[in-house]
C-alpha cells in the first residue's frame, strides 16, 4: 500500500498559518504596527486603499533592518524576540509571532523598504505569493515602509467572506485606536483612499483621548493611579455622564498589550455601581503593569486573552482603584486598601464646602436605608396602600393598589376593583383582560411601536422635519465618519437635517418632527453605535437603520407614564402589525389567565 502522509508544500503550510493568523485587513494592520512599535518608532504613519484590501502600509522612522535580516523576516518562525521558550513568558515586545510577515506575504503582494540610521542605502524586497521576485538597493528614509498590496488576491474564498469596506474599515480603525491609545509618546497619522482621518501628535494619555474620540470628553475624564507590589494601575475613566447603552469605548492594556477580559471588565462595572444603569458601559482606558511571568498572554492566537496567577487578587485591586478614582470626585464611597476591615469611607471634596467651612452632603450617600417591613396589618387600611415606586428594592413589601384590592376583597375594601391600565415598578403597565390580565414592558413596547413607524418612514418618500430656529452643533469621533457618513440619505429621510461643518464638528438645522433637541447627541451616538453593531444581522439597511432608532429613541425603564401615556403606548402597541416581540427579538407583553392565576393560590 503506498504511503500517503506528504509534507505540505512551503507555500500551502503559510497559507495555513495565515488563516489563524489574518483574518481581515485588520489583523495585517496590528501586525505592521506592533512591528514598527518594537523597531524604536517615533512617528508611524499607516496608509489605506478600499479598506484595506487594495493597500496596506506603514511606514515607521524606526531603527530598520539590515540586508540579511530584511530576507529574514519572511521566514516562517523568524523573530528577533525569542531565544528560548522561557522567553515566551517574559515578553514585553509586541510582534512577537514568528509567522506573521510570513503569513502575510503568502496571501498577498508584498513591497518592503528598510534602511539602518547609519547606512547611507535602503534594502528593497519584493514577494509574490511567498516567493522573493526582487532583493536589491534603494533609497529610503531611515526606518521602514512595508506595503501589503491585494490582501487575499490568491485565496477567493477569504476575500469573498470579507465584509463590506464600512465593516472592514471599523476593524481596522480599532486596530489603529488601541495601537495609538497605547502609545500616546508615538505620533501617528492615518490616511485612507488619500483623505487623512488621523493626525494625532505625541503627547499625554489625555490628549490622546480626546483627539481619537471627542473634544466633549476633556472635562469628564477621571485619572486612575494605583502602584502596590502586585500591579500597577494606570489611565482614565469616564464619569458617569458618558456612560453609554453599548459597548465600545472600553480599553485594558496588560504591559502595553492590549486584551479582552470580561473579568476585569466586570470589576470595572461594578466601580460605577448606583452611579450608571444596568444596560449602560463606562468609558474607560486602563494600564496595568504586572510582572509577565505571572500572566500567561499565549492562550489564544490573537493574543488578546490573558490568563493570571491570581486573578482574584487582580480583580479587586482593578475595582478598587477605579473607585478611588471616583472616590477622590465625590462620585461614589471607595473601598480603603489599607484597611482590613473593607469599610466604606469617603473623601470630602473641597469644591462642596459650604461658607462655614464644612462639607455639604456628598453627592452619594454611604449606605442605604435599611429594608423596612411595613406591619402587615396596614394592608387592611386603604389610607395606607403600598408604594410601588420605592427606591429600596431589597426586602420591602410592596403591592399596587388594584392588586391590593384584588387580594382583600370587597369586605376589607369598599373601593372598586382598578380597571384601567396602571404602570408599576417605572417598567410595566397591568392591563385587566376579561379572561385575566398582560403584563406590558414599556421600554419593549415602545421599540416595537417606533421601529414600524421608523420602517415605515423610511420607505415613503414623505419628510417631516422640523426646522431649527438656532443649529445645534454635533460631534462625531473621527471613527466613525465613515458610517455616519453612509446613513445620510436614509437620516434625512427620518427627517433629519444635518451637514457636516469640518473635522469631527457636525451641524443639525432640524431634526424629526417631536423630537427633542436636548437629546439630540445622544440620540447620534446611539445611532451609530446601535447600527454598527447590527452588521453581522441579515436584513436590510432600512431595518438596520429603524432598529437603531428604536433603541436610540424609545423610553426607558425607570420613567414613570402619565395615565395619558399609557393609554397610548396600548393604543400604538395594538396597532403594530407585529405587537408581541420587539424589534430585537424580546417579548413585549406576558399574558395570565384567571385559571392560571387562582392555580398560584391553593
Amino acid at each position: 500500500m503506498p504511503d500517503i502522509i506528504k509534507l505540505l508544500p512551503e507555500s500551502v503550510a503559510n497559507q495555513i498559518a495565515a488563516g489563524e493568523v489574518i483574518q481581515r485587513p485588520a489583523s495585517v494592520v496590528k501586525e505592521l504596527m506592533e512591528n514598527a512599535l518594537d523597531a524604536g518608532s517615533t512617528s508611524i504613519s499607516l496608509i489605506i486603499k478600499n479598506s484595506g484590501k487594495t493597500l496596506i502600509q506603514v511606514i515607521d522612522n524606526g531603527k530598520g533592518m539590515s540586508e540579511t535580516d530584511a530576507r529574514m523576516a519572511f521566514e516562517r518562525h523568524a523573530t528577533s524576540k525569542i531565544r528560548s521558550a522561557d522567553d515566551l513568558f517574559a515578553l514585553y515586545t509586541m510582534g512577537f509571532r514568528g509567522e506573521a510577515l510570513a503569513s502575510i506575504a503568502s496571501i498577498a503582494e508584498v513591497e518592503m523598504k528598510t534602511r539602518q540610521h547609519d547606512s547611507e542605502i535602503a534594502s528593497l524586497l519584493r514577494i509574490h505569493s511567498s516567493e522573493i521576485q526582487e532583493q536589491s538597493y534603494c533609497q529610503a528614509e531611515p526606518g521602514t515602509s512595508i506595503a501589503v498590496k491585494n490582501l487575499f488576491f490568491n485565496v477567493p474564498a477569504r476575500r469573498k467572506f470579507l465584509k463590506t469596506d464600512s465593516v472592514e474599515l471599523k476593524y481596522i480603525l480599532e486596530e489603529f485606536t488601541r495601537v495609538a491609545l497605547a502609545h500616546p509618546e508615538i505620533r501617528f497619522v492615518l490616511v485612507h483612499n488619500d483623505n487623512e482621518i488621523y493626525n494625532l501628535p505625541a503627547g499625554t494619555l489625555k490628549k490622546r483621548v480626546i483627539n481619537l474620540f471627542r473634544k466633549t470628553y476633556e472635562d469628564k475624564l477621571l485619572r486612575v493611579e494605583e502602584d502596590t507590589d502586585i500591579i500597577k494601575i494606570d489611565g482614565l475613566v469616564g464619569n458617569p455622564d458618558i456612560a453609554k447603552k453599548q459597548k465600545g469605548d472600553q480599553y485594558i492594556f496588560v504591559n502595553k498589550r492590549f486584551i479582552k477580559s470580561h473579568y476585569l471588565n466586570h470589576a470595572i462595572k461594578g466601580a460605577y455601581s448606583h452611579l450608571i444603569g444596568e444596560d449602560q458601559h463606562p468609558f474607560f482606558v486602563l494600564f496595568l503593569e504586572i510582572d509577565p511571568a505571572k500572566i500567561d498572554i499565549n492562550v489564544h492566537p490573537t493574543k488578546q486573552e490573558i490568563k493570571f496567577d491570581d486573578e482574584r487578587v487582580i480583580y479587586n485591586y482593578v475595582k478598587v482603584s477605579v473607585k478611588h478614582a471616583l472616590g477622590r470626585y465625590s462620585m461614589t464611597p471607595i473601598l480603603d486598601f489599607d484597611n482590613d476591615n473593607s469599610n466604606f469611607r469617603s473623601i470630602p471634596d473641597p469644591r462642596t464646602r459650604s461658607n462655614s467651612g464644612e462639607s455639604t452632603q456628598p453627592r452619594a450617600s454611604l449606605t442605604r436605608s435599611a429594608p423596612v417591613m411595613r406591619n402587615w396589618q396596614s394592608l387592611y387600611n386603604t389610607d395606607d396602600i403600598l408604594d410601588l415606586d420605592s427606591d429600596n428594592d431589597e426586602e420591602e413589601l410592596t403591592m399596587p393598589s388594584a392588586a391590593t384590592g384584588d387580594l382583600l376583597g370587597a369586605t376589607y375594601v369598599d373601593e372598586p376593583v382598578q380597571k384601567k391600565p396602571f404602570q408599576v415598578h417605572k417598567q410595566y403597565i397591568i392591563l385587566q383582560m376579561k379572561s385575566g390580565l398582560a403584563i406590558i414592558d414599556q421600554h419593549n413596547a415602545h421599540e416595537r411601536i417606533l421601529y414600524e413607524r421608523y420602517l415605515k418612514r423610511l420607505e415613503s418618500q414623505e419628510q417631516l422635519v422640523q426646522k431649527q430656529l438656532f443649529p445645534i452643533t454635533l460631534q462625531i469621533s473621527k471613527d466613525k465618519h465613515a458610517i455616519f457618513d453612509s446613513l445620510q440619505e436614509e437620516i434625512k429621510q427620518l427627517g433629519f437635517d444635518i451637514q457636516s461643518f469640518g473635522g469631527t464638528t457636525y451641524v443639525a438645522n432640524g431634526i424629526p418632527a417631536g423630537m427633542e433637541e436636548s437629546n439630540l447627541q445622544m440620540i447620534i451616538d446611539m445611532l451609530i453605535e446601535q447600527y454598527s453593531s447590527s452588521h453581522n444581522l441579515e436584513i436590510s439597511k432600512n431595518e438596520k437603520i429603524a432598529i437603531a432608532m428604536a433603541q436610540s429613541t424609545s423610553i426607558k425603564k425607570g420613567k414613570e407614564l402619565s395615565p395619558e401615556e399609557i393609554d397610548s403606548l396600548i393604543d400604538d402597541l395594538f396597532a403594530c402589525t407585529i405587537p408581541h416581540i420587539s424589534p430585537t427579538g424580546k417579548k413585549v407583553f406576558i399574558t395570565y389567565e384567571l385559571s392560571e392565576l387562582e392555580k398560584q393560590f391553593i
